[in-house]
């Protein structure tokens, strides 16, 4: 199941800029706001990609376990 993240965009000149919200350090730019959005979600994924592997080298060897958590109460 995937999680909505929410863009913030904005065309600037002959650009368009973006972050996501909420997620510190993912951004990014394009010609379009279609290939905007494209390179957001790839920055997404590889961001959450790499945090997903730094956990898990963390608990390496260690008893552990991944539980699914929602901010929706």
């Amino acid at each position: 199941m995937g999680t909505g993240y929410t863009a913030v965009v904005l065309e600037r000149t002959e650009w368009w800029i973006g972050w996501i919200a909420g997620i510190s350090g993912i951004n990014s730019q394009g010609e379009t706001q279609e290939e905007l959005l494209r390179n957001l979600r790839s920055a997404l994924q590889e961001a959450l990609e790499m945090n997903r592997a730094d956990a898990i080298a963390v608990a390496e060897g260690e008893p552990h376990e991944e539980v699914e958590v929602s901010t929706v109460t």
